[in-house]
């Protein structure tokens, strides 16, 4: 027997939810662009917490633990950054990363949701961060005009070396972007310009002179840059590592041309 044919009514419901019905990729670009909204305005909050915080030495910060527990909270604020920070990048973080987002999506974002983590773990740092109060020395007048032009280059290095990198991987661009072309990330290759040509890790130099280059001076302060410091001088280690087995020889070169973390003042004369 023949279907009997569907009612005005019918008809009308189907082409109103074929209407409704989003355009082929639209899920997967209301994704891409719900976590790049996400990750951009974190990493935004994140650096704006940072440049804040340690321009006022880390003494206008929101964190309330009570002495003597506040070191302690503090010294955890800082060890979760670098600690929570490389463990993502190894294979197992690389699989937490993954389910930080859609099944199908994971490993395309995992460049966004490494940004996002890092977002997180800065704000928290920089905002939850407990002061002493105590001030051991704040830049006046001219001093302090110079000593603010120096933390104003530290920044701008810091993000001169970030786009020579890569600022798509570096901002967590890369993963929302190709889902958005629904294309696989292509990741940049190993960085030998700009900075690069003067140092092997400028990211790092950069990062770690933010740290120092501040108007005022607590002991806060000075325990913040020690740590940063002293992760940015070990964490690219690990970091130079996975480079030797991904690109042999070649790094092997660079490396040997390019000093570590210090430019060289006088050239090896060949």
């Amino acid at each position: 027997m023949n279907a009997p044919n569907p009612s005005p009514l019918m008809r009308f419901i189907k082409l109103s939810l074929a209407t409704l019905r989003p355009p082929p990729g639209g899920a997967r670009i209301a994704t891409a662009l719900a976590y790049g909204a996400v990750c951009h305005l974190l990493f935004a909050l994140a650096v704006l917490s940072m440049i804040v915080a340690m321009f006022f030495g880390m003494n206008m910060s929101l964190g309330r633990v009570p002495q003597p527990y506040a070191m302690f909270a503090n010294a955890a604020l800082i060890v979760q950054f670098p600690v929570v920070h490389s463990l993502l990048l190894t294979r197992r973080g690389g699989g937490v990363l993954s389910r930080l987002a859609p099944d199908r999506h994971g490993k395309t974002l995992s460049t966004t949701t490494y940004a996002i983590v890092a977002s997180i773990q800065l704000l928290a740092l920089f905002t939850l961060w407990t002061p002493s109060g105590i001030v051991w020395w704040e830049a006046t007048g001219g001093t302090f005009v110079v000593v603010c032009i120096f933390y104003g280059l530290s920044w701008l290095l810091l993000l001169w070396a970030s786009v020579d990198a890569g600022a798509e991987v570096q901002s967590g661009a890369l993963g929302w972007m190709s889902l958005m072309q629904n294309i696989r990330p292509v990741f940049p290759d190993m960085p030998t310009r700009g900075l690069f040509r003067v140092i092997r890790q400028p990211i790092y130099a950069a990062f770690a002179l933010t740290t120092w280059t501040v108007p005022v001076w607590t002991p806060d302060q000075l325990f913040l840059a020690i740590g940063l410091t002293t992760y940015c001088v070990i964490a690219p280690m690990l970091k130079e590592r996975r480079f030797a087995r991904r690109y042999g020889e070649r790094f092997a070169s660079y490396r040997e041309k390019v000093p570590y973390m210090i430019p060289r003042v006088f050239r090896k004369q060949t």
